[in-house]
């Protein structure tokens, strides 16, 4: 199986997490999580936020994105490390916040 990137190249808007609800998800700007060509990207879902490096790979029969983060953990420093998968056309994974919390995630691209 190939690792491509192209299909989680973009913007995905973050529809459900299991340990927050939408309301704290869209707090600051509408939850998302971007992967841009060059294994970089951003994320933002409530006070949390930063940029991504990411690195494609094959997880049984899907393809899996992980990825390490640093940014912000409200106002305070912040890092971590997550995954996701393409499923029937949504991206779930989870999301790990260095020495903190951790959520499941759901999210659907967005149009260019």
């Amino acid at each position: 199986m190939a690792n491509s990137v192209k299909p989680f190249i973009g913007t995905w808007r973050i529809t459900h997490m299991d340990e927050w609800d939408q309301e704290y998800v869209d707090l600051v700007a509408n939850g998302y999580i971007k992967f841009d060509n060059d294994k970089s990207g951003k994320f933002q879902f409530g006070t949390v936020g930063g940029s991504l490096d990411y690195r494609v790979e094959a997880f049984g029969k899907l393809t899996r994105v992980e990825f390490s983060w640093e940014g912000h953990n409200d106002s305070d420093p912040g890092s971590g490390r997550g995954w996701a998968v393409i499923k029937d056309g949504k991206l779930s994974g989870h999301l790990y916040i260095h020495m903190c919390d951790d959520s499941g995630f759901v999210a659907e691209k967005l149009k260019p």
